[in-house]
């Protein structure tokens, strides 16, 4: 089983993954690397990469606390796993090797619709290449 783990909604997509039965679990999170996918000006090339090599440790930081605190919640044994790159694309092909992936609704939550669920959330429901367990926040 795999778990998408995001900063919205981490708790219950860790609820959801805690009560099937799974032989092995991981828990996936993909930091948002949208300071390295931004164009160099106005900042320079070498405050650029200064500022690139301070987000990409302090993403690094706040993603294993993150997972720390899934593994903590799921209350069983679980691999910690951090990708980085479009998240829609790191989940997809982290699922090609899970029976289950575990994920959570990341849109609007005034609405029981389509607007419910983000952009990368309906990507990955529309390509995921295994069963898909979705949960609300």
């Amino acid at each position: 089983m795999l778990a998408w783990i995001t900063e919205r909604g981490w708790e219950a997509c860790v609820d959801a993954a805690a009560v099937l039965p799974a032989t092995e679990t991981t828990l996936l999170h993909v930091p948002h690397d949208d300071l390295a996918h931004a164009p160099p000006e106005p900042l320079g090339r070498r405050r650029r990469a200064d500022l690139e090599a301070r987000w990409t440790a302090v993403s690094g930081e706040a993603a294993e606390a993150l997972l720390d605190d899934a593994a903590r919640r799921l209350g069983r044994p679980a691999r910690r796993r951090t990708e980085h790159g479009r998240p829609e694309d790191a989940v997809i092909a982290a699922a090609r090797d899970a029976d289950v992936l575990v994920l959570v609704r990341d849109g609007r939550d005034d609405d029981p619709g389509p607007h419910s669920i983000g952009h990368a959330t309906r990507f990955i429901l529309d390509h995921a290449p295994c069963t898909v367990v979705l949960a609300w926040p």
